[in-house]
């Protein structure tokens, strides 16, 4: 038999035992909660975070004045990289990883695309192109109207091709120009030329129209000497210090090659640039090799003066000759030199005045061409001579009108004592009315006037009208996409020599079509 004693005792240790229970029930449910709300603050500060990154990342792309398309490309390669393939990985390994790693891969990733933001910072792209179609009054395809032996040609509606200059630049060193150490960027440039019959090149069938070139593959360095902080080095091949006539897109001097040297160089003063410049004729052949011409090209710039800045310029050029298998190739030298005054920021625009002069090897300093290679080596060549002056002008005193009036007087002589010289006077202007800030219609009459004895002697005129639709209310503001109507006209001694087949046998022409340009 059970004593009352033993139930009691009994009774009492089941009471004890419910205490206990009811005692880690109670630290149950408040470890329970403790943990709850150790987890919902966790998952909150974590939301707190992943939103401040994405504000932060919003606030670096706003600050990026560059296409965003290139940098988010790079930014989803940089996180598949690190990530894989999210919607598959994520599905596949989703409960299977800690959290503290996967944030550490998101950090990774972020790393990874600051390092390729920053080396898209170090890149630029630069280039002019234009392109457009029209027809001649007779039906074919469009014809550009030039004076024989005129170098340039107004543009306005007379330009039938398209053509395309293409600038890469990476600054791969001190991107920023910081002043306390040096910088190295490279610049490479293709030129590219397309006659508008088709929009490709066949060469199977001997139809191929499109040209391709190298014009620029250069690296430059600045900030090397303490004492000359703005000097730049450079060598390759480059556009050197050209200067341009937009209008009529003629280049009075344009020593452009290969070689090397320094700009930028200060003298309190101005500017001093010094270079060697060089190219050669792969047509003329010599027991040298191929004819070659080196050119020792010195500049002083930026000097101010009475009513704006003044620069000189001096160039001595040499070509060592050779026999070839139909004669001789004569060993010759020369000089050219010039002045050149510009008013910048003159009255919404800039007025600049050049005058020219070059012998010899140093004759041919502008375009067509450029004025590294050698020209036609005759036996007369140490006596050929060239005069240029040229003058333009951009006014623009509101935002309603603007003008570009140019003038270039040219004359040249190949040497030949029996020869006489050869002449070209050209004058014209560009007005743009603009009557909103995007549409605007641009009027262009220029005039040609050409002699060489024994050759041709006359006279053109040529008229263009375009409405445009441009990106601003400055006369070079662009893009601008334009159509255009165009009428020339010229003299009977010119019968023949101008606007190719359709107009072999008259004195005047018409072209009509549409045109896009751009540079940036």
């Amino acid at each position: 038999m059970v004593s009352f004693a033993g139930l009691s005792a009994s009774g009492q240790q089941s009471d004890q035992l419910q205490e206990q229970l009811q005692q880690l029930k109670q630290q149950y449910d408040a470890t329970t909660r403790d943990l709850e709300q150790r987890i919902a603050s966790l998952q909150q500060q974590i939301e707190q975070e992943k939103k401040a990154r994405e504000e932060e990342k919003d606030a670096r792309e706003k600050e990026k004045t560059r296409t965003v398309s290139a940098a988010e490309l790079a930014a989803e390669k940089a996180t598949q990289s690190v990530l894989g393939e999210s919607n598959q990985v994520g599905a596949k390994f989703q409960g299977q990883l800690a959290s503290e790693p996967s944030y550490d891969l998101l950090r990774e990733a972020d790393q990874k695309i600051e390092k390729l933001q920053e080396q898209l910072g170090t890149f630029e792209f630069h280039g002019y192109f234009r392109s457009g179609y029209g027809l001649n009054g007779v039906g074919g395809q469009q014809v550009a109207f030039e004076a024989p032996g005129a170098e340039a040609k107004y543009r306005l509606g007379n330009e039938a091709e398209t053509y395309a200059e293409l600038i890469f630049v990476n600054n791969w060193v001190n991107p920023d120009h910081n002043s306390d150490k040096a910088w190295f960027r490279s610049e490479f440039m293709v030129e590219a030329n397309s006659t508008n019959s088709q929009s490709y090149t066949n060469f199977a069938n001997g139809t191929g129209n499109d040209q391709y070139r190298f014009r620029e593959a250069f690296v430059q360095a600045g900030n090397i000497f303490e004492s000359q902080p703005n000097a730049k080095f450079w060598a390759g091949e480059r556009y050197y210090h050209r200067q341009h006539v937009d209008i009529d897109d003629f280049y009075p001097l344009d020593l452009s090659g290969y070689g090397a040297g320094v700009e930028d160089l200060d003298l309190r003063i101005g500017k001093l640039a010094v270079a060697f410049l060089n190219a050669a004729r792969p047509d003329i052949v010599t027991s040298n090799g191929n004819l070659a011409k080196s050119n020792i090209d010195v500049r002083l710039y930026d000097l101010k003066g009475p009513a704006g800045l003044w620069a000189g310029w001096f160039d001595y050029a040499t070509s060592k000759g050779g026999s070839t298998p139909t004669g001789t190739v004569p060993t010759t030298d020369g000089y050219a030199f010039g002045l050149r005054h510009q008013r910048l920021e003159w009255h919404g625009g800039y007025h600049a005045f050049s005058i020219q002069y070059g012998t010899g090897a140093a004759s041919n300093f502008s375009s067509p061409g450029n004025g590294t290679t050698i020209a036609n080596p005759t036996p007369y060549i140490n006596h050929s001579k060239q005069l240029l002056v040229t003058e333009q002008v951009v006014f623009q005193a509101n935002d309603r009108f603007a003008v570009m009036p140019i003038f270039v007087f040219q004359r040249t002589k190949d040497g030949n004592p029996q020869h006489d010289w050869n002449q070209w006077v050209s004058f014209g202007a560009r007005p743009e009315v603009f009557f909103t800030d995007h549409i605007s219609v641009a009027f262009e009459a220029g005039f040609d006037h050409t002699h060489s004895p024994g050759q041709y002697d006359g006279w053109l005129r040529k008229y263009t009208i375009a409405p445009q639709i441009g990106a601003g209310r400055k006369f070079f503001s662009r893009p601008v996409l334009r159509a255009f109507l165009t009428y020339a006209n010229w003299s009977d001694g010119f019968r023949g020599l101008v606007g190719g087949t359709p107009y072999l046998n008259r004195t005047s022409g018409l072209t009509y079509g549409v045109q896009a340009e751009h540079w940036w």
